[in-house]
């Protein structure tokens, strides 16, 4: 019998409980990726507020990556010491936290170029720039990364049919497509050999043309097989509006269940969940190991709390999705 309070052991990473905070989208830091005394309150409160695991907000690799305003940064060494007083702030309240690294788009002299017209030595590149933001993640002190390929940024629309349509070696099949996410994953592993790496991708672009769920379940199973220490299933075109309690929570549970059930990492269900009844039904007639947490927590970031505390705790977010709209991703009934 699985509990949400259950303290997890995967590769290279503890986690006091199954409750994971799912990187969410601040839009706080400066064009330099430095971040202030807004993002030490929101992360230390989350971490106060009882979640086992963190994973931080979009965090770009790339100096020249403006596809977003407010984004942090991990693309190069002077950001380290603010990130590092970060993870500190996080690790007081024993929870641990991971890098979500991503890319919005590459650039070349400021034009956004896609994977096809990218040049070889132009992806090596790429390659070279999370593994390098990896190593100061470690430096930082977070206990992990998160390779971002979901939600249609850089890396999603890398291995999807839909976009990217090279005759190299990556191009073409889905092996070929995925092989960046194999060269980031073996170059981050070595070069950091303690982190834990998971990865966020979609479980279907829900695009005509793009990647469906036989083939990200194929490129999963790669993953797995060459190494993964975890995966977060989401999909593209996330945050469903009007979710409700017994109702229709946990919309990519379908293909996260089969694929914890097809693979031996753990599979981190997010998308939807707000009862602990619920959440508790997920864990004992799965194979899903942990439950990944975003607009809950932003209307409560002390939840977990209360969901360790309270039976039938249900959480106080209506999926009105305003918050996408407000200054710092902030709950609007937040007072």
């Amino acid at each position: 019998m699985k509990a949400l309070f259950d303290k997890v052991q995967m590769n290279n990473l503890t986690v006091k409980n199954r409750l994971v905070r799912s990187a969410t989208w601040e839009g706080i830091a400066d064009p330099y990726g430095n971040i202030d005394d807004r993002s030490y309150r929101i992360y230390e409160e989350l971490s106060r507020g009882g979640v086992g695991l963190i994973i931080g907000g979009f965090t770009s690799v790339a100096e020249n990556d403006f596809y977003f305003d407010g984004m942090m940064r991990l693309s190069n060494d002077s950001l380290i010491p603010q990130y590092r007083k970060l993870t500190d702030l996080i690790h007081l309240y024993d929870s641990k936290v991971i890098a979500q690294l991503a890319l919005g788009a590459f650039y070349r002299n400021g034009v956004q170029i896609e994977p096809d017209y990218m040049t070889a030595d132009e992806i090596q590149t790429v390659i070279q720039w999370l593994i390098d933001a990896a190593t100061r993640a470690e430096k930082a002190g977070f206990d992990g990364v998160q390779i971002h390929a979901a939600h249609f940024f850089f890396l999603s629309r890398f291995i999807s049919p839909r976009v990217n349509h090279r005759i190299d070696q990556y191009g073409g099949t889905t092996d070929n497509r995925m092989r960046i996410l194999l060269e980031i994953m073996d170059g981050i592993r070595k070069a950091c050999p303690t982190l834990h790496i998971t990865i966020k991708i979609n479980s279907s672009d829900f695009t005509y043309g793009g990647l469906e769920h036989e083939e990200s379940l194929y490129i999963c199973k790669k993953l797995a097989e060459n190494g993964i220490d975890s995966i977060e299933v989401s999909g593209n075109g996330t945050s469903v509006g009007g979710i409700k309690a017994h109702i229709n929570e946990a919309y990519f549970l379908d293909f996260a269940k089969r694929l914890a059930k097809e693979v031996n990492v753990p599979i981190i269900l997010v998308g939807g969940l707000r009862a602990k009844d619920t959440m508790e039904n997920v864990l004992n007639t799965t194979d899903i190991e942990l439950l990944s947490l975003s607009r809950p927590l932003l209307r409560e970031p002390d939840f977990p709390n209360r969901l360790q505390n309270e039976d039938n705790a249900v959480s106080k977010c209506i999926s009105c999705n305003r918050c996408y709209s407000s200054d710092c991703h902030k709950c609007v009934f937040r007072r």
